[in-house]
């Protein structure tokens, strides 16, 4: 199996990388690309509601849970103590797809775009130390020399920018 085409997005708490990440998907997958999605928390979270079975089998102590139906299915794998599996090792176990759109993920060698917004929780650049930084999408103006600048909100050109520098290939209708 080929290793499927892997793209970022990085930047800080409140930079509008889930907004961008969304409005990405929805392009993406609407130019016909299989597009999955690596999200990484910095905090502990939880997708499962108390009360639920599959919430009474993680804290009865199963290491993994799969809630199938006849829409879709989830896997939830507990750590127990164990290290934070590393970004190659989630990455292996995602199904064949086009391209992989990465939020977070920041110090990760990829292909990344850098979100800016003025209302982020933290405004330090983080293009000068990260060479993988490709381009920046924010909602002011920037200086970044050498570096494709974009609106954060101008999906299309930002799409345009990951389908040519991961060399995608749009799928025949």
């Amino acid at each position: 199996m080929t290793q499927p085409k892997v793209f970022g997005i990085a930047g800080w708490k409140n930079s509008g990388k889930t907004g961008l990440a969304v409005r990405l998907v929805t392009e993406l997958t609407a130019r016909g690309y299989r597009v999955s999605t690596i999200k990484h928390a910095h905090h502990d979270f939880d997708i499962d509601k108390e009360g639920a079975d599959s919430f009474r089998h993680r804290e009865a102590g199963a290491q993994e849970v799969t809630i199938v139906s006849g829409t879709r299915f989830a896997i939830m794998h507990e750590l127990r103590g164990a290290a934070e599996p590393s970004f190659e090792e989630i990455l292996a176990r995602l199904a064949p797809c086009d391209l992989v759109l990465v939020e977070g993920y920041k110090r990760e060698p990829i292909p990344k775009i850098e979100a800016r917004r003025l209302e982020a929780k933290n405004t330090t650049p983080l293009a000068p130390t990260d060479p993988h930084i490709r381009a920046i999408a924010a909602d002011h103006p920037v200086e970044a020399p050498g570096l494709a600048v974009f609106d954060l909100n101008d999906t299309a050109a930002l799409a345009d920018f990951v389908e040519a520098l991961c060399a995608l290939t749009r799928p025949a209708t």
